[in-house]
């Protein structure tokens, strides 16, 4: 059994992105964990997507970076909005 490049490098750009989010913000609190998950399956969905539209941008080896990092990105943004609009301690 073989694992395709798609999961590793999905989880790699997903904290990548996460990590370049709590740079921006100074701190995700109690998000982090929620931050990481959704960032890497944005990403690893985010490439899939880009697979079946044939959004061939930037792509390494099988796997399309700008579609990853896209949905990644909104990944974050949906547990940032979430996180704002959830109850606050």
């Amino acid at each position: 059994m073989a694992i395709g490049p798609a999961l590793i490098l999905g989880a790699l750009v997903g904290i990548f992105h996460a990590s370049i989010y709590v740079f921006v913000r100074g701190s995700a609190g109690g998000r982090l964990p929620l931050l990481l998950v959704a960032s890497v399956l944005g990403a690893w969905a985010g490439d899939a997507l880009a697979d079946r539209l044939g959004l061939d941008l930037l792509v390494i080896g099988d796997f399309h970076l700008v579609g990853a990092s896209v949905a990644a990105w909104i990944g974050i943004g949906i547990v940032s909005v979430l996180a704002v609009l959830g109850p606050s301690e």
